[in-house]
């Protein structure tokens, strides 16, 4: 009796022991076996392009159901705005981050750093020199860098991490001449500093990221790295403040000397091909949607109507404003497009004049100017009005693009065509007179046989 007592305690007691090994941490079963880590890199400069890539990498991550993200950040800083929609990204996730610093966490770089859960940070790297800065370089206003510091106070806060460290990465007056940042001078830790007991911003010292996973408890853990895609990589490329200009430059530039061009040629592959990369990264980066590019066509084919129909009306007015109102609509910051297209208009004009001038009697540039001058010797005619050229018949003395020269009755008349390109040699008829202006239009046998 006494026996059979015992074994339904021993039955009882194992049946306890093996119920709580089952709710045992992971840490304790092993370094975390049957756990996911979702790594993900932060390289480069800080720009609109990265945001969309983390954004659908820590997607991913919740997807997976992932149990830590650790993002691995090489950058020199970057974009206030970037930055500001990575570090709401960080923040919303349900996962615990962090931080691995396996180069440098420099400016906008050092306030993503603080705004995940734990720092790490390989030996000899540092962070920190977060001042804000404009587009020439200099000091941004007082009202921006006071935001900015507000902003690097308020993701060390959040993290329970001594905001007067943070402060003095981003504002020159803040005085700790212990860690070589005087007043007039920015804060920059490096690994030890960042470790150290006083500072306690890093929570681990890591060789690598095998390392910190060991530290972590994390050793046995399934980890999964975020690639990203060639896509993506042209989306980081051409969203960067300093290429847009460039792109839209070369864009306008092509397209103004295609139109002036007869048939379609290299001008205009360039200039369209520029003009879709800003598209495509925008539209991958998530800034443009179809729209955008159907505006930016609409415009295009109203500047066409408008060239082909002479003077300077509705059509032109609605094409500039589309095809304007279609890069701002794709931009993820107005002020970066408005210097955009600023730079770009101010580029094409230079570039159109210097090549007109410079080339226009060689190349490919010689279809943009007439070859053919006519002298007061042989016949050629100005005058302030000729009305009385309206309805006569000519023939083209040169090719019409759309300018050029014809010969009326033995004249030689300076004239525009109606929008049609015509070649040396093809009949022409005065459609109309205004002022010194005289356009003509093609005039063909039919035409000539009904008369």
């Amino acid at each position: 009796m006494v026996e059979q007592r015992k074994s339904r305690w021993l039955a009882v007691f194992l049946a306890i022991l093996f119920t709580m090994a089952a709710w045992l941490p992971a840490s304790v079963q092993g370094a975390g076996e049957n756990q996911t880590v979702y790594v993900i890199p932060v390289e480069q400069t800080v720009e609109q392009g990265m945001a969309a890539f983390l954004e659908r990498s820590v997607e991913e991550a919740e997807e997976a159901e992932a149990d830590r993200i650790i993002f691995e950040l090489d950058t020199p800083g970057g974009a206030v705005d970037a930055a500001g929609e990575i570090a709401s990204i960080i923040n919303e996730t349900s996962i615990p981050t962090t931080a691995y610093v396996t180069e440098q966490a420099m400016s906008a770089g050092a306030f993503l750093a603080l705004s995940a859960d734990e720092i790490a940070m390989a030996p000899d790297t540092e962070m920190g020199a977060a001042q804000v800065i404009d587009g020439s370089g200099n000091a941004a206003s007082d009202k921006a860098q006071s935001a900015w510091v507000s902003n690097m106070v308020n993701a060390a806060e959040s993290n329970d991490r001594d905001p007067v460290y943070a402060e003095a990465m981003a504002d020159p007056g803040v005085d700790l001449p212990d860690y070589r940042a005087g007043e007039g001078e920015l804060l920059t830790l490096t690994a030890s500093e960042a470790a150290s007991e006083e500072v306690g911003y890093a929570e681990y010292i890591a060789d690598s990221r095998e390392d910190l996973l060991s530290q972590m408890n994390l050793g046995d853990a399934a980890v999964e790295e975020a690639d990203i895609s060639a896509a993506e990589q042209i989306a980081r490329w051409v969203t960067s403040p300093y290429v847009i200009p460039i792109l839209l430059s070369v864009g306008m530039i092509g397209l103004i000397l295609e139109v002036f061009s007869p048939g379609f040629g290299i001008f205009g592959g360039i200039g369209l091909a520029s003009l879709g990369l800003f598209f495509f990264g925008h539209m991958i980066a998530g800034f443009a949607g179809f729209e955008g590019l159907l505006l930016f066509g609409v415009g295009l084919i109203l500047l066409l109507v408008e060239f082909f129909v002479p003077g300077f009306g509705i059509f032109g007015i609605l094409g500039i404003g589309a095809v304007v109102g279609s890069l701002f609509m794709s931009s993820f910051s107005v002020s970066v497009m408005a210097i955009s297209v600023a730079l770009a208009a101010v580029a094409a004009i230079i570039a159109a004049v210097v090549m007109v001038v410079g080339f226009g009697k060689r190349g490919p540039m010689k279809k943009l100017v007439l070859q053919d001058t006519f002298s007061s010797k042989e016949g050629y005619v100005s005058s302030e009005s000729r009305k009385d050229l309206l309805g006569r018949k000519g023939t083209a003395l040169t090719p019409l693009h759309p300018t050029g020269a014809v010969d009326i009755d033995g004249e030689k008349i300076d004239v525009v065509s109606d929008g049609r390109y015509l070649d040396r040699g093809d009949d022409v008829q005065v459609v109309r007179v205004e002022g010194t202006r005289v356009v003509v239009k093609p005039y063909s046998n039919k035409e000539r046989r009904e008369s």
